[in-house]
């Protein structure tokens, strides 16, 4: 890269945008991005971190098992991500093993079967797009599809968003109301296999979690308003895919580790300079500096 187009503002940002893979890719992750970042919201004050961890990985099985009957990716990836929720909901109440170490032993169990199908099955999968995904070479079909899916998404999240905010952060009261908690449950893991679905193309089945955790993590250290919580988590996703995208075009890095990395330096950003929850508490800074 020329550094001088780096210290070009203009050239640096218009200069990708005439690529035709450029401009799809930054559409693409963007629209990911604001799902998983909405999404991560509920994710973070429910507190399912490693839920989504087990979803994500859970998918890759379902990629190669859909590869192989001529089926949509998204299909298959759907199908083990619901999968592995019902099977970790049985094995939670047919045992006295923890909830924690049942999503650890499924999300591993169907990780490696991905890992094994793709080594036995003769197929053009690249292993690599599925674990870091492939946003710059993303086909138009797998765009359609990502587009529908994520609409579906937001608009479930929009319509029960009051019943899934108090759902998230009181099941019992929720309950006690006569909300149907269960629906909500199994609602939530629905969308949360469908984001994972999504993410898989822009950032791979590994990079998703990040995509699902780190934008409801910084918003929660910025506000205590919900709402305000659910757009900072959006809109710091959308900018970390877009800067994220941006660095590995002009440095020529890998491009889901680059959005991931991107929002990674935003939650430490927050974690060290959030005005009430921050390590430094920025506003503390200021006015230590006035006097």
């Amino acid at each position: 890269m020329d550094f001088f187009c780096f210290l070009n503002i203009n050239t640096f940002i218009t200069d990708p945008l005439t690529h035709d893979f450029m401009r799809k890719a930054l559409f693409m992750s963007s629209l990911v991005a604001a799902v998983c970042g909405f999404l991560s919201s509920y994710l973070t004050l429910k507190g399912w971190a490693l839920m989504g961890d087990a979803v994500s990985h859970s998918v890759m099985p379902g990629v190669v098992v859909a590869y192989a009957l001529g089926l949509p990716f998204s299909l298959g990836a759907f199908i083990f991500g619901v999968g592995s929720v019902a099977l970790i909901g049985f094995i939670k109440q047919k045992s006295r093993v923890k909830e924690d170490t049942i999503i650890g032993l499924v999300f591993t169990g169907f990780f490696a079967l991905g890992i094994v199908l793709v080594s036995k099955i003769k197929s053009n999968i690249d292993l690599h797009s599925i674990l870091f995904g492939s946003p710059l070479g993303i086909s138009l079909s797998d765009v359609k599809q990502t587009v529908f899916i994520s609409l579906l998404v937001v608009l479930i999240l929009l319509v029960f968003r009051k019943d899934l905010m108090l759902y998230c952060f009181d099941p019992r009261h929720a309950k006690t109301v006569g909300i149907n908690v269960l629906f909500l449950h199994y609602l939530l893991l629905t969308c949360l296999s469908l984001a994972a679905v999504v993410g898989l193309q822009s950032v791979g089945i590994i990079l998703v979690v990040a995509m699902l955790i780190t934008p409801g993590a910084t918003a929660y250290l910025l506000t205590d308003q919900f709402d305000n919580m659910t757009m900072i988590s959006v809109l710091s996703a959308i900018f970390s895919s877009v800067i994220g995208i941006y660095i590995s075009f002009w440095f020529d890095l890998e491009t889901g580790g680059s959005i991931v990395l991107a929002q990674t330096f935003i939650f430490l950003f927050a974690f060290l300079f959030a005005p009430r929850y921050g390590l430094f508490k920025f506003k503390k800074l200021i006015s230590g500096y006035k006097q």
